[in-house]
């Protein structure tokens, strides 16, 4: 929408001004008259069908609009006063009743004149009556057929003041669009168009707004739809052809000694036919002269670090080092001991670099970084100081990527005058749309099988009244010489309370499973890192038999012999929490058990998440149920929630149109990378993304 004529200011709209035009701004970020185009309504008020009164009394439906004539009115004392209107439609009667601005309402009410009334019918004693309703005079003769779809628009209570309403912004929008200098230039080709019957831009904006039928607001919401997520796919694609093409990746070119005889001597467990899928994909990327940006999703459990490690050994077989990042020291300390306890057969170094590592390591590690002697490195946001530097480092892998921002990623690239490959983990299953919208520069892998003799999690709920029964299971547990995990809830917003929870939640743990019988540990967030270590060492090795904690311990803890896990206020989770602390458990060969308390009252949305946890162990299943609970922006976090700028398109509904406009936008850079046949769609793109894009720098 490149027209002078769209960026002029709103308050020259007719019915606008200076006065509405600055609440406008203030209000709704309506500075244009673009911006009031792209002011969608967010739902419609069916006004099409003229309905009888004999059908209302069937169907009684949500909202109806009737023509009746008025045949009686009466102000009403009693219990308040009440207008109270006697309306037929020439079989039936009912009742038009209102309990407010009885006198300017009594004005407009004549008897024997015709009424166009819309609302929400209600019955009372038997007899239909509206409270409250629309009402319209409807001038003699005349013959109503519907007032169409009425588009229903977002407001405020400030600019409601200002006559601007759901109907005051809908007058607004018809001015707009019936404007003889509205001219909205098209940017589809249109065999695009025609293959969808999608219309012209100008009119599915002027159909989206004021429509003719559901057909073609349909058809508009479509296209409209379409154009976000296209213009979305091809700003994210634009970028990874950019890398791509600027950034010559190392080139792996053998699979040596390291790797086979991990493969052949070292490797625990045979690869799943999962594993074994992704690793061919990563080892086309590393050998492909380009560099590989890659995202491994995979379930708690699924062998992940696995592939990590291979990856690793691929570098090191290539002659260059390899590094994998950690967001938290636990996370990253339990990364370093499982690395090393693989490597250990292959008698290959490798050092742990965090915010604790004292001064003297320090300079050992940075030694044998520059010299080339360390070939891998695990670490934290440590690994990003300037003073870390690499001989050659070969290969990047980043676990829990979300926790990291963009910038402090980049800064990993410029270890190397050459880029090393990026390998980015997540074990929280991203849904298909979220991770074709969000991470659309990263090409993306799955490992969707679990390793065989995995036993599922059996997941059950249980209300306060039944605590008794679950400590009575958790000492049979213990009994068999197994460890239990209790999880309390910490949120920031009210983390003195929580902090109390806590602790009250610890002395009445330690009065349940009293010394010397039982041992129980305590982890949280105020702890100091040496302290939280050495409550976590207790764990593991077994000498205590319960750990009390916060979701400190959702990533990063490796206990096989733990095999419940007790999550206390579990309706304060989210569903993507519980499924991660969830898998904390099941990693030995013995059943497992996940226990998930509430109080006697729950939410629908926390029933509704608590019902998927006990129904499904699918991360992916539950990574949708969560996108459709919560929606895009609360699952990526305010920062990355910007990057969608979603006015109409929604994730969770939209997968199909998702999966087109991505396609569409894959071939039209293949074919044309710097799009010199479609001018239209660069200035589209410009209009959406800034004027400073240069597309001349991705060829």
């Amino acid at each position: 929408m490149s027209d002078t004529f769209l960026h002029t200011s709103i308050e020259y709209l007719k019915g606008v001004g200076p006065d509405r035009g600055q609440a406008l701004k203030e209000e709704l970020g309506i500075r244009t008259f673009k911006d009031l185009l792209e002011h969608y309504p967010f739902r419609y008020v069916d006004r099409t069908k003229v309905w009888t009164i004999a059908e209302v009394l069937q169907a009684e439906e949500q909202e109806v609009q009737l023509v009746v004539q008025l045949k009686d009115v009466q102000e009403v004392s009693g219990k308040g006063k009440r207008l109270v209107a006697v309306a037929s439609d020439g079989r039936h009667q009912l009742e038009l009743i209102w309990f407010k601005g009885l006198q300017w309402i009594s004005k407009r009410l004549h008897r024997e004149q015709r009424y166009v009334i819309f609302g929400k019918p209600s019955r009372f004693l038997n007899r239909l009556n509206f409270v409250h309703p629309e009402i319209e005079a409807l001038p003699p003769g005349v013959q109503f057929k519907g007032k169409g779809l009425q588009p229903v628009y977002s407001t405020t209570e400030k600019l409601s003041n200002k006559g601007l309403a759901s109907a005051g912004i809908a007058r607004l929008t018809a001015e707009l669009i019936s404007h003889s200098q509205l001219s909205v230039p098209e940017h589809l080709p249109a065999h695009w168009r025609a293959q969808y019957d999608w219309p012209e831009l100008q009119l599915a904006l002027q159909q989206i707004h004021h429509p003719s039928s559901q057909e073609l607001l349909h058809l508009s919401r479509e296209r409209l739809k379409f154009d976000e997520f296209f213009f979305l796919q091809l700003h994210m694609l634009r970028q990874k052809i950019q890398v791509q093409r600027a950034y010559k990746g190392w080139i792996f070119e053998k699979v040596g000694e390291r790797f086979h005889q991990f493969y052949q001597e070292a490797l625990p467990f045979d690869l799943t036919e999962a594993q074994k899928r992704v690793m061919r994909e990563i080892r086309a990327d590393m050998g492909s002269g380009k560099q590989m940006n890659r995202l491994l999703q995979g379930d708690v459990g699924s062998g992940k670090t696995v592939i990590a490690l291979m990856s690793m050994l691929l570098a090191a077989d290539n002659g260059h080092q390899a590094c994998l990042m950690a967001p938290t020291e636990i996370l990253a300390t339990q990364h370093y001991h499982s690395l090393r306890e693989l490597l250990d057969p292959l008698n290959l170094p490798i050092r742990l670099l965090t915010g604790s590592t004292k001064t003297a390591e320090r300079k050992e590690i940075h030694e044998a970084l520059q010299n080339g002697s360390l070939p891998f490195l695990v670490g934290t946001h440590a690994l990003l100081e300037e003073t870390v530097q690499f001989k050659s480092l070969g290969l990047a892998v980043i676990d829990e990527q979300h926790r990291f921002g963009v910038a402090q990623r980049a800064r990993l690239w410029k270890k190397n005058e050459t880029p090393p490959h990026v390998l980015v983990m997540t074990a929280t299953p991203i849904p298909r749309t979220l991770a074709m919208s969000v991470h659309g520069d990263l090409d993306v892998s799955v490992i969707d099988e679990l390793p065989p003799g995995r036993k599922p999690i059996q997941t059950v709920y249980k209300s306060e009244r039944r605590r008794l029964e679950v400590i009575g299971f958790l000492k049979k547990e213990i009994a068999k010489g197994r460890q239990v995990y209790i999880v309390y809830p910490l949120i920031e917003e009210s983390s003195k309370l929580d902090y109390k929870n806590l602790m009250e939640g610890f002395d009445h743990v330690q009065q349940m499973f009293p010394r010397p019988d039982y041992e129980v540990a305590i982890v949280h967030g105020r702890m100091k890192p040496e302290e939280k270590d050495m409550e976590m060492q207790r764990f593991a090795s077994g000498i205590c038999q319960i750990l009390v904690a916060t979701t400190v311990i959702e990533v990063g803890v490796n206990v096989p012999n733990a095999s419940v896990m007790l999550i206390e206020s579990a309706e304060r989770f989210g569903l993507s929490q519980l499924h991660q602390l969830r898998g904390r458990v099941g990693r030995g060969a013995e059943q497992s058990y996940c226990i998930l308390m509430s109080g006697e009252k729950l939410s629908k949305e926390a029933k509704a998440r608590i019902d998927t946890m006990v129904r499904t162990q699918d991360g992916f299943e539950i990574a949708e149920e969560d996108l459709r609970l919560r929606g895009p922006g609360d699952l990526l976090g305010t920062q990355q929630s910007g990057q969608l700028a979603l006015k109409l398109g929604s994730l969770i509904y939209d997968g199909p149109i998702v999966q087109l406009a991505r396609e569409k936008a894959l071939a039209l850079l293949q074919h044309d990378p710097d799009l010199q046949k479609f001018p239209e769609i660069i200035q589209a793109f410009k209009e959406r993304y800034g004027t400073k894009v240069n597309w001349g720098r991705i060829s």
